[in-house]
């Protein structure tokens, strides 16, 4: 009984064996039995139909896939008149299944997914290719890759592309160079964000040092070049020219004081420079901002001549001296041998911040923009006929007549008050000429400031 249920059960064995087999033959028969392609993958088909606006493609599946829509209408002519049926064509599955039952598929997808594995390769090895240029926009120049477009920013062209393209300004000449080809190397792959970034400097092994050189072997001391702001520190800027980084320092910026570069510029803004330095050892460009503007200090101490007296306050000490804001904005040092004919150990026992006093001019230097005022010589003798002119010239044209000390008295008994009443006016009209004074000038002392700071001696 055993043995006749064992060959029984061997017998169902064969049976179910044979019945598996056949259904696997027939599965694989039907195509069923093959894993379905997944979305994303990239398969190689065979053309199995072509009619108008649409392509069936063989790929092994239980159907053929699709290639229709927008994904049809993506091919090129030129190329969808060479398909034929029969042909081998690499296609990207776009769905396993759509709401119609269909193997989605595309053509040009494929060719994109191929470039980007072919970009990713050449720019691991380093390799320098040949690109067309096919268009630009403000930044810089478009390049075909393969089935792709990259980007070649301004800052990635070669030193001699940019001096060609006029530098700064090398988006006007982007246009006569659609069509042409350049050598090029991959710097930047990012299939995900569509972004391919092509650099020429990198193809023609261009360092930065060798950029900065072939710059200054063209630049010339007082040259005025249209450079960008590329970074801004505690003292300048740094401004591109044609491919190298030039230095802006914090007093070239404005003939205002300013405490930060930030205060004036703005990283990116372009601006107008004048080269003032090269020092080719160090490879060092100077470069200056305000001195393509007119100097304002200049204009304010036009009405100023040393030995005039004007108004100023205060505005800080140092062991050295003080310094004073005169009412047109220009800033003068009051060195510390000139605040009293007495020894003193330092300005503070004379002054006070926020004081406002009276001063000679002692000193003007345009150039170095320094203006030297006196406390002491304020009342100084040396100084009368200066004040007495003026104030006359001040006077010109007034009923107010100045009387000395020594005029003759006049035989009428009213000359000691009218002699009295007239000397009031006179104080009053030297207050008020010394308040004109002080409407004229107006900054600058920040100069002053710093050259005072950094050489207190020679003030």
């Amino acid at each position: 009984m055993d043995q006749e249920n064992g060959i029984q059960a061997t017998g169902e064995n064969k049976s179910d064996n044979k019945e598996i087999t056949n259904m696997a033959s027939l599965l694989e028969r039907e195509g069923l039995g093959l894993e379905l392609p997944q979305a994303g993958e990239i398969k190689t088909g065979t053309i199995a139909s072509i009619t108008p606006g649409q392509i069936m493609v063989s790929v092994g599946a239980k159907s053929e896939g699709i290639i229709n829509g927008q994904e049809f209408e993506l091919i090129p002519p030129d190329v969808f008149a060479s398909m034929e049926v029969g042909q081998e064509i690499p296609v990207y599955v776009i769905t396993p299944e759509d709401h119609n039952g269909n193997l989605v598929l595309s053509y040009i997808r494929a060719l994109e997914a191929e470039s980007w594995e072919k970009a990713n390769a050449v720019m691991k090895e380093k390799d320098t290719f040949t690109g067309k240029v096919i268009g630009f926009n403000r930044g810089g120049l478009l390049v075909s890759f393969e089935k792709l477009t990259g980007f070649v920013p301004t800052s990635q062209l070669s030193y001699t592309r940019r001096m060609e393209l006029g530098g700064e300004t090398a988006e006007k000449g982007f246009g006569e160079m659609i069509g042409q080809e350049i050598a090029l190397q991959i710097i930047e792959v990012d299939q995900e964000r569509r972004r391919l970034i092509f650099s020429e400097r990198a193809a023609s092994h261009e360092t930065r040092d060798s950029i900065r050189d072939k710059v200054i072997e063209k630049l010339e001391v007082g040259d005025v070049r249209t450079g960008r702001v590329t970074s801004l520190a505690d003292f300048g800027a740094f401004v591109n020219i044609n491919g190298a980084d030039g230095l802006v320092h914090l007093s070239e910026i404005s003939w205002d004081r300013i405490r930060h570069p930030g205060d004036e510029l703005k990283v990116g803004q372009e601006v107008q420079v004048q080269v003032i330095s090269i020092d080719e050892d160090k490879r060092h460009i100077g470069l200056s901002i305000r001195r393509l503007k007119d100097d304002p200090w200049q204009t304010k101490i036009d009405n100023l001549k040393v030995g005039q007296l004007v108004e100023a306050k205060i505005t800080r000490l140092t062991k050295f001296g003080a310094f004073a804001m005169m009412d047109n904005g220009i800033e003068g040092l009051i060195h510390i041998s000139e605040l009293s004919e007495e020894h003193i150990a330092h300005p503070k026992e004379v002054l006070h911040e926020g004081d406002k006093v009276t001063l000679r001019i002692i000193k003007i230097e345009p150039e170095s923009h320094r203006v030297g005022l006196s406390l002491r010589r304020v009342e100084s003798l040396a100084f009368a006929d200066m004040d007495l002119k003026i104030l006359e010239k001040e006077l010109e044209g007034s009923e107010i007549k100045i009387t000395s000390k020594e005029s003759p008295k006049s035989e009428k008994a009213e000359a000691p008050v009218e002699e009295t009443e007239a000397e009031t006016p006179v104080v009053e009209a030297k207050a008020e000429a010394e308040q004109i004074e002080e409407a004229k000038a107006e900054t600058e002392a920040e100069q002053a400031e710093e050259s005072a700071e950094e050489k207190p001696s020679e003030e």
